[in-house]
């Protein structure tokens, strides 16, 4: 069980605001935080883990992590930061990567099993893939059976098959280690899958929180589905005008009207639903 109360000045390119989150986690809850870039997601996540600093309350199973008196150093917080740039020693084997963070040859063999990295256990991380250098920062991560596993956006990098991969080991992992989980994504899919809860931010604040159903399915009507997606062009076939769209990791065509080819511009960011099966943007 996770409560977290706190508050921090943040001063980006959006001018200056304040995050201020009043959050409670379920102890083995997957929670995904979304939301528009710089409305403080990732400093949330390095407030947790107690590499930056702010004001209020975070206590963990009954143990304070933070408080006007208290502010416990990263390393006795019993996190895992899965990192989106990997964050690996260039200079050590995977093997010793992991065994950097505890000394659990069995622990560590293991994880390298999970994540088919037992044949690279000698390599060094400039001779791996970005998606097997991905898998080595989710096992170095979890050498010390964390009580939560911080992740920002970890699979942002890697090509849709890969990401699907990872995502099932995450998901095996999460569950195996009984851990709770914290993950920044923009993914709808991802998040869809995964998650249990999505905390959407916005300026600092929760705005929305539910499941990734009641989240991201946002119907009205008679639509089927709802996506935000961005414009990325028109083009004309015969006498139709063609939208194309780019949505998670997906590029779909949708016929358009001459008025939506007039009001639109290339970059807009767009919403596609469907009625009875005819994709519509609105």
């Amino acid at each position: 069980m996770i409560d977290i109360d706190i508050k921090k000045e943040l001063y980006g390119s959006n001018g200056n605001m304040l995050l201020d989150v009043n959050l409670h986690i379920n102890k083995n809850e997957f929670i995904a935080i979304s939301g528009k870039s710089g409305s403080g997601k990732s400093t949330l996540l390095r407030v947790l883990a107690g590499l930056e600093r702010a004001d209020g309350k975070i206590v963990v199973d009954d143990e304070v992590w933070l408080d006007k008196s208290i502010s416990l150093a990263p390393q006795k917080r019993r996190i895992g930061f899965v990192f989106q740039d990997y964050a690996l020693f260039s200079n050590m084997t995977i093997l010793d990567n992991l065994l950097f963070v505890k000394k659990d040859m069995e622990l560590a063999k293991y994880l390298l099993d999970v994540t088919e990295l037992s044949e690279l256990k000698d390599r060094f991380p400039d001779s791996l893939s970005g998606g097997q250098k991905q898998r080595v920062s989710l096992c170095r991560a979890l050498m010390n059976r964390p009580k939560l596993l911080l992740m920002d956006e970890p699979l942002s990098a890697l090509d849709p098959t890969m990401r699907l991969k990872l995502q099932s080991e995450i998901l095996t992992l999460h569950r195996e280690f009984n851990i709770t989980t914290i993950m920044v994504s923009h993914e709808p899919s991802e998040i869809y899958r995964l998650a249990n809860r999505v905390v959407v931010l916005n300026f600092g604040k929760i705005i929305n929180i539910g499941s990734p159903k009641d989240i991201l399915l946002k119907t009205s009507g008679s639509q089927k589905f709802s996506f935000e997606g961005e414009l990325l062009d028109i083009v004309r076939v015969d006498v139709i005008y063609i939208a194309i769209v780019a949505i998670g990791q997906q590029i779909v065509e949708i016929v358009i009207s001459k008025e939506d080819k007039n009001r639109l511009k290339i970059g807009d960011t767009i919403r596609v639903s469907t009625k009875a099966f005819s994709p519509n943007i609105c």
